[in-house]
């Protein structure tokens, strides 16, 4: 695949040979993001205004724009700097008044004569009961009347571009579309009666109602699909291109697994049998495993995880799992250490805190194969940790490692296969934009056993109450994390209040019996304070949310969330899922400071009711979007133009099955159909498929 297709140049070309953009205009359409005429062709109106000519200005609402042809009255010039210019009109039934600030009245006399029928367009107001309206958006004469759009589309705007501006600009490069052939499947455009590309865009630009600014508009769901398809495409090849990275066959013959199990005080879940079932046939296949192992909180995703490296032991190889902080990384230590030595498996940690001669003994322990799995940090990665045959790669908590990253960490084993964990529970649509490369196991169960989590709203009025009952219920020999707002930059910092409050419960509580963590402390005085909390030296943690993911205190059974409102559903529900981890019974209580908005009730209100991850992931993007739910920057998550992965996610499934059909079909993309789609890939600047395919 060489260079950029011949056809597609006019969209790639420079935004200054449009009508009407100099390149001081070319300047501020880099504001929004607009560099070339693709960009203006993919920038889609986002509201539109009706301007069908009205009989009188009687009927329409305050607010509302109105298009309406008048006789011009009098003029009544300011009779001091700074007051308004106004017109009289007459319209069909009733008289009001145009509005000028700043105005030239003579060039308000050239385009208002008195006497002369005009058509005018704008926004109605009601000033001391009288109609207005203020700068019209259109002034003209009847016969031009028909240059005013019925239907007129609202573009995003920034200082500098007018509507106007943009309205020419877009029509400029719609001019430059190249009749390009099909890339989306004949059955499935006809089964959704979608256009073709040139005319969706041509559509898209000129709504003639509301309903046609919709996403279920037929336009503009097909270029949501051209977009979501490129997207599903370039993870296909992704996929496609690991996948050819020759794989190992890994298959062990149970006699590990088989002691780990008999030694559980319990029996695994249908959900954790399923996984384990699915990574083990994955291991034993010629081609690489790139597996999403998704769990909500306290599904068991460390048993199965364990199994998958004890298939690697078993096969005589090694494993290795990363986590994203050492304490997550010492925990899963801790974790698997007692069932590793059931076993009778060599399980060592390695993270940045291992200096010198024991680094040293590590590494060549590790080299020699003495060492079967290894649990560390970002640690692993680095130049000089070598494997003697690693088989498996783990990585928990994927959303904080791109996929650039999954790709190096495969890359230290000869075709090691790869599993990512995570326990933030993504809805469907969100997982298959980010983990689209990748095979999917859920866990949707809870192991038996796990006490379901009582959770109430508090007013933080009732504060003394609170504290009162957590004295009661530490005298019990419970523990209790606090976890502090997140505090807006301006009146203080989130180490300022955790620390207030730090000082407020220990005057309460007592000196020895509370701890604090947060995030601007020194990483080993953070996890001397886990560490004592851990081991019940302190009963009540006071801490902000870098407690988040995956620490494990069984005996803690209560969690107090200042200001539940400032935070995420997810987050909530993360934060919940650190109780209710032993036998006692566990209370989670949001605090809330009143009044509530809508939406801070309404979070709370779904928390207090469910305790389903998934059913809260999908409630989350529908109140906050796709961008603020994983945070698009940190999360390797494109960003769609078109494409709305909340009013649009059935879509995205649909193009996956697409993509990974047409690549099984045409691997290197030369049917005629793959040929129209390496010109969507170009025209969608997926660059590294791009790269997939020439590489292919």
């Amino acid at each position: 695949m060489r260079g950029r297709p011949d056809i597609l140049f006019p969209l790639f070309g420079d935004l200054t040979k449009l009508d009407g953009v100099g390149p001081k205009t070319a300047k501020l359409f880099a504001q929004l993001d607009i560099e070339k005429p693709r960009d203006l062709v993919f920038t889609l109106p986002q509201s539109g205004v009706d301007r069908r000519l009205r009989a009188s200005v009687r009927e329409a609402m305050p607010g509302e724009v109105a298009t309406l042809e008048v006789l011009v009255g009098p003029h009544d010039p300011p009779r001091s700097v700074g007051r308004p210019y106004r017109v009289q009109v007459q319209d069909a039934e009733t008289a009001f008044q145009l509005v000028f600030f700043h105005a030239r009245g003579d060039y308000l006399r050239r385009i208002l004569p008195p006497g002369e029928r005009r058509v005018i367009s704008g926004k109605v107001e009601f000033f001391d009961g009288m109609a207005q309206i203020v700068h019209p958006d259109h002034i003209l004469p009847p016969d031009q009347a028909a240059t005013i759009p019925a239907y007129e589309p609202v573009y995003p705007l920034t200082a500098g571009i007018s509507l106007r501006t943009m309205t020419r600009a877009v029509a400029a490069a719609l001019d430059l579309l190249p009749e390009v052939p099909e890339w989306i499947d004949a059955a499935l455009c006809a089964r959704e009666g979608w256009p073709d590309w040139a005319a969706a865009l041509r559509a898209a630009h000129a709504p003639a109602r509301g309903t046609d600014l919709a996403p279920t508009a037929p336009a503009r769901q097909r270029l949501a699909y051209d977009e979501l398809f490129a997207h599903q495409l370039t993870l296909a090849l992704a996929r496609q291109d690991a996948r050819r990275g020759k794989g190992r066959p890994t298959e062990g013959d149970g006699r590990l697994r088989r002691k780990v199990l008999a030694a559980l005080p319990f029996t695994p879940t249908v959900a954790q049998n399923r996984a384990m079932g699915e990574i083990a046939d994955d291991m034993a296949s010629e081609r690489r495993m790139t597996r999403l192992l998704q769990g909500d909180v306290g599904a068991g995703k460390t048993l199965v995880a364990l199994m998958a490296l004890l298939i690697a032991v078993e096969a005589g190889g090694q494993g290795v799992m990363m986590a994203p902080t050492e304490i997550l990384a010492r925990q899963h230590l801790a974790n698997l250490r007692p069932l590793a030595e059931r076993a009778g498996v060599v399980l060592e940690i390695l993270t940045g805190r291992d200096k010198g001669a024991e680094r040293r003994a590590k590494l060549a322990a590790l080299a020699a194969g003495d060492i079967q799995v290894l649990v560390g940090t970002h640690a692993v990665f680095q130049k000089d940790v070598a494997f003697a045959d690693l088989r498996l790669a783990i990585v928990d908590e994927q959303h904080r490692f791109g996929v650039a990253q999954r790709m190096e960490l495969s890359a230290k084993g000869r075709g090691a296969d790869v599993l990512v964990m995570t326990a933030t529970p993504i809805p469907r649509s969100l997982a298959l934009a980010q983990y689209g490369d990748m095979d999917v196991s859920l866990l949707d169960e809870k192991p038996p056993g796990r006490v379901p989590v009582k959770t109430a709203l508090i007013s933080t009025a009732r504060m003394d109450e609170v504290i009162a009952h957590l004295r009661r219920a530490i005298d019990e020999g419970r523990q209790a994390y606090w976890v502090c707002p997140l505090v807006e930059e301006s009146e203080l910092s989130d180490m300022t209040a955790a620390e207030d409050r730090f000082r407020r419960l220990r005057a309460a509580l007592g000196e020895g019996r509370v701890g604090l963590v947060h995030g601007q402390m020194p990483p080993a005085e953070k996890d001397a304070a886990m560490a004592r909390f851990q081991a019940g030296e302190t009963s009540v943690l006071v801490a902000t949310t870098v407690i988040e993911v995956g620490v494990d205190v069984p005996n803690a059974s209560i969690m107090v969330i200042e200001r539940a409102e400032s935070f995420g559903l997810a987050q909530l529900h993360q934060l919940r899922g650190r109780v209710g981890r032993g036998a006692a019974a566990s209370t989670c209580l949001l605090m809330y400071q009143p009044p509530l908005t809508e939406g801070g009730q309404r979070r709370l209100e779904i928390l207090r009711q469910t305790e389903d991850g998934f059913r809260i992931a999908e409630e989350d993007l529908a109140m906050r979007g796709a961008g603020d739910l994983i945070g698009t920057v940190q999360s390797g998550l494109p960003r769609f133009r078109i494409a709305d992965l909340e009013r649009q996610a059935a879509l995205m499934a649909v193009a996956q099955t697409d993509a990974r059909k047409l690549l099984a079909d045409d691997p290197t993309l030369d049917t005629p159909r793959g040929k129209a789609a390496r010109l969507l890939l170009w025209l969608m600047e997926q660059d590294r498929a791009i790269r997939l395919i020439k590489i292919g």
